[in-house]
């Protein structure tokens, strides 16, 4: 059962609706952006997850209006529109950021995590420039945006699975290049014979793509000790 509750945001003229889950008490925030398909249940029980380590956690809607949908053409489509506007689409990250930070029980540093499109989310938004602390990418995108990186502030966890097929190895050389250039802390943890999405439990076996019992295990433990280190330190 879900525990915490929408939360309504504005990204310059637009409604966001996100989903904001409270620790006990005071603590840091956590920015939960999600796959293509939209803000769903799962990135929901993820923020539950996060407060409950004490993490104020805020869902992102990154396409606007609480839009989500399990068919994979209209995600696709709304995907492209982010695709082809990389500006609104760190826009859309900002504010999300800007929303968390407003947040009464907010305290002290915030941190980013995504999934699959909500990684690439994460590194356009360091790589904007945006101000904050910590940024992890779970099977994420890596293409960089056409007008390239600013210096980016957060230090930055990218856990992938080696065998993607969105994602093959030089795509992740090449954002281990952007990184040493732009980024002055940051790690890749990468899984043998594990593909994209490896954290969907209903994400089905295939060819560079599919669930991972261990890498999901291993990945969140990962991305707890990073978080703890960073914005706890």
């Amino acid at each position: 059962m879900l525990k915490g509750q929408d939360h309504r945001y504005d990204a310059k003229g637009a409604e966001c609706i996100g989903y904001l889950a409270l620790p006990a008490g005071d603590g840091p925030g956590v920015l939960v952006a999600p796959a293509f398909g939209g803000l769903s249940d799962s990135d929901r029980a993820t923020c539950d997850r996060l407060a409950d380590l004490g993490y104020v956690a805020l869902g992102v809607d990154y396409y606007s209006g609480g839009r989500h949908s399990t068919d994979r053409a209209q995600a696709a489509e709304w995907m492209a529109e982010l695709q082809g506007n990389r500006p609104l689409f760190a826009t859309r990250m900002q504010a999300a950021l800007t929303a968390i930070r407003a947040v009464p029980q907010m305290a002290g540093k915030v941190g980013a995590m995504g999934y699959c499109l909500g990684g690439k989310g994460v590194l356009d938004l360091a790589r904007s420039g945006a101000a904050f602390d910590a940024g992890v990418t779970l099977h994420g995108v890596y293409d960089a945006p056409p007008d390239g990186s600013k210096t980016m502030a957060p230090a930055l966890l990218i856990c992938d699975g080696w065998d993607d097929s969105l994602c093959p190895p030089d795509a992740k050389v090449a954002l281990a290049e952007e990184l040493t250039t732009h980024c002055s802390d940051w790690q890749m943890l990468a899984f043998g014979h594990t593909g994209h999405a490896f954290t969907n439990v209903k994400a089905a076996p295939g060819k560079g793509f599919g669930y991972s019992k261990a890498a999901d295990r291993r990945s969140w433990r990962a991305l707890t000790a990073f978080f703890d280190e960073i914005l706890r330190g």
